[in-house]
């Protein structure tokens, strides 16, 4: 049902929130750098490159249509060299992999699904097959925000070599993870059940551990059992930006998701939009800012992913980490919950008050949301759950003892949170 990796939530860094499909080789090793100085004691691990490194003119989020990309003799993209300096004399990304493992650290990339476009009219080779790009293609599924790929069609002869010759590429190179984006919820076609097989049975046979992470989202939850099947991360919704209309729908999505949370298999609530972000996800630069969340919401969104057990992908230039976002990665109880928390699940929901509770080995939590626009105090339904604590307990965000006549006529801020452990 599951692989044999991938036993906890994945924790890391994607490039897309800061850099867009632009990131550069110098910006991800020093990124690296930060996150095997600052946090990898904290167990934050992946480094991941994000969308179209094989695109030489990539400047922002912004997509260049039927731009040309960089590719290999056999249909498959191969890093920019202009933005990859260490990928050149087809060595590809292992130079980059072989730095970031020397630090203690793991790297993935991202895929979109399917083959190349410029494959297809150029009719070029698939690796261990007779078969060409042009016999496997379906011309007529495509992207529709991205022209770069056709899908594959599933059933005809060459389709799975193309995976493997994929697969076996990225091995040789020491890729960890990788996500492939257009096949979760392809906003024409639904769930790609077809690639995501093909590409299953790639890493199985690739001879190296590889977590699979699909995107985008929402992803149907009707589908989760197949999910859990194949892949090791599957996103529950499209991409996750620093606004509260959107932390808030991620409340119910959560509440649907949590009976499919286990080792190996982890609903994505996307990357966290924390700390510096947009550094050039336009082409300008305008958008670089530090996180639109207040600071209750960036509670509120740290303890939802935590407990609920989502994959952390921290989103933000890692360079300019200050000591706040420092403090929400590295919080010890945030951390068990994530990492060693079972049997999560929301037990209240009424009038924007939402009550999630879980437990490690150690600690009991109960974490209690205020999603109104107002200050809110505990509903007396919701305070049952306080009680099963037995006692004191310790409230993480205001970094104190409190009873549970405290908890029960506290206020908690509007979009904020106060989460309770056991003593």
């Amino acid at each position: 049902m599951f692989r044999g990796y991938a036993q906890t939530p994945p924790k890391g860094w994607n490039s897309w929130d800061s850099f867009g499909a632009s990131v550069t080789e110098e910006e991800v090793l020093t990124n690296a750098e930060v996150m095997a100085k600052n946090l990898k004691d904290y167990g934050w691990e992946y480094v991941v490159v994000d969308i179209q490194w094989y695109e030489p003119r990539a400047d922002s989020c912004a997509y260049h249509p039927f731009t040309e990309l960089c590719q290999d003799e056999s249909s498959r993209l191969i890093p920019a060299e202009n933005r990859f300096p260490s990928s050149a004399g087809g060595q590809g990304f292992k130079p980059l992999a072989d730095a970031v493992h020397a630090m203690g650290l793991k790297f993935g990339i991202h895929i979109m699904r399917g083959i190349p476009r410029q494959a297809v009219h150029g009719d070029t080779p698939i690796l261990g097959t007779q078969k060409t790009a042009r016999d496997i293609a379906d011309e007529n599924s495509i992207c529709p925000w991205n022209t770069d790929m056709y899908g594959v069609d599933a059933s005809k002869e060459g389709a799975q070599a193309y995976y493997d010759s994929l697969l076996a590429l990225y091995a040789s190179w020491g890729i960890d993870f990788l996500k492939v984006d257009d096949i979760a919820d392809s906003k024409l076609y639904g769930t790609h059940t077809g690639e995501i097989e093909l590409i299953r049975n790639a890493i199985d046979g690739c001879g190296r551990p590889m977590v699979l992470s699909l995107s985008p989202g929402p992803a149907p939850i009707e589908a989760g059992t197949f999910f859990q099947r194949n892949a090791n991360m599957w996103r529950l919704t499209d991409d996750m930006w620093d606004n509260w209309k959107q932390l808030y729908d991620m409340f119910g999505r959560c509440g649907k998701w949590s009976a499919f949370v286990g080792a190996g298999t982890w609903p994505d609530c996307d990357m966290l939009p924390l700390g510096h972000i947009g550094t050039r996800t336009v082409a300008d630069g305008s958008e670089a800012r530090m996180t639109r969340f207040t600071k209750d919401e960036q509670r509120s969104l740290m303890t939802l992913w935590s407990i609920f057990r989502s994959p952390l992908l921290f989103g933000g230039d890692l360079r300019k980490l200050d000591d706040w976002t420092r403090s929400l990665l590295t919080d010890p109880c945030l951390i068990d919950a994530h990492q060693n928390g079972r049997d999560a699940k929301e037990v209240h929901r009424k009038d924007d008050f939402v009550v999630w509770v879980s437990q490690s080995d150690a600690r009991k939590y109960v974490a209690c949301f205020n999603l109104s626009d107002d200050p809110a105090r505990l509903p007396e339904s919701a305070g049952e759950w306080l009680r099963t604590m037995g006692g004191d307990m310790h409230e993480v965000w205001a970094n104190r003892t409190v009873s549970i006549a405290d908890a029960e006529t506290a206020f908690i801020a509007p979009h904020g949170v106060a989460l309770y452990v056991s003593k």
